[in-house]
């Protein structure tokens, strides 16, 4: 077996150290045996130390293979996909919270119709007002027609200038909650007994409720007519809330 080493330093022979660093003092004295054999012990202490683990069992060996180490990633991506949908639903439920949250230009309350303002009416109501004989007539019984509401007024002579005004083919309705007055009753007597000479259609009909005041939505009754010109489909084409003259319904007479 050869000597113990110096540690560096000069060989005996006197040769160069080929400049090599000395070696740690705590190293402490360094014997190179002549057979590696007498190694042997601390060959098995260092392979103990660098192998602890026991060896792999039958289950880890399996679980080892490469189909199965992609099975393990599949199922870590498998795992991660449902962690990533909650929190982007975590986000999207904040960010819309946020959004919700935040102050934006003033809105223009929506114009809603109340109960009490009704819809405009654009067709006649199909109504039975009271005829001559107490019998029930329609109101869109023969059209095209001029109705005139005639509650409160004496209206003799506008409904005299209207029966002369309209052509033959357009009927004439004069409505009031009560009986017509003198000389419009003789005209109503007259004319249902015998046809007008001209042929023109006229009646008188009684609306005791005013239902065709309201359901037209005319104002009430202040001294002057009203008047509803309806064309031949039933189409309201004008409604004149006041009317004293024949000559408010010339224009329109003349489209109807």
């Amino acid at each position: 077996m050869a000597g113990a080493s110096d540690n560096g330093g000069w060989p005996p022979d006197g040769g160069s150290s080929d400049e090599l660093p000395d070696l740690p003092e705590e190293w402490g004295v360094i014997v190179i045996p002549d057979d590696l054999s007498e190694l042997s012990d601390e060959v098995e202490a260092v392979r103990a130390e660098l192998h602890l683990a026991p060896p792999p069992n039958g289950w880890q060996r399996f679980l080892r293979r490469p189909a199965m180490r992609r099975l393990r990633k599949v199922g870590t991506l498998m795992l991660r996909a449902p962690v990533l949908i909650i929190s982007m639903a975590v986000l999207v439920t904040v960010a819309s919270l946020f959004a919700s949250a935040w102050p934006g230009p003033a809105r223009q309350p929506a114009t809603q119709r109340t109960s009490g303002t009704p819809a405009p009416v654009t067709t006649l109501p199909a109504l039975e007002l009271i005829g001559d004989d107490g019998r029930a007539v329609p109101v869109n019984g023969q059209l095209p027609v001029v109705i005139l509401l005639t509650d409160g007024c004496d209206c003799d002579a506008l409904i005299t200038e209207t029966i002369a005004a309209v052509k033959p083919d357009i009927a004439v309705l004069a409505v009031s909650r009560t009986t017509p007055s003198t000389v419009a009753s003789h005209s109503r007597l007259s004319t249902a007994q015998t046809p007008r000479a001209d042929g023109k259609n006229v009646r008188y009909l009684r609306d005791p409720t005013g239902s065709l005041r309201e359901q037209l939505g005319l104002t009430t009754q202040d001294g002057t007519a009203a008047a509803i010109l309806v064309t031949n489909t039933g189409d309201i084409l004008r409604k004149i809330p006041h009317v004293v003259s024949v000559k408010t319904l010339q224009p329109d007479l003349e489209r109807l």
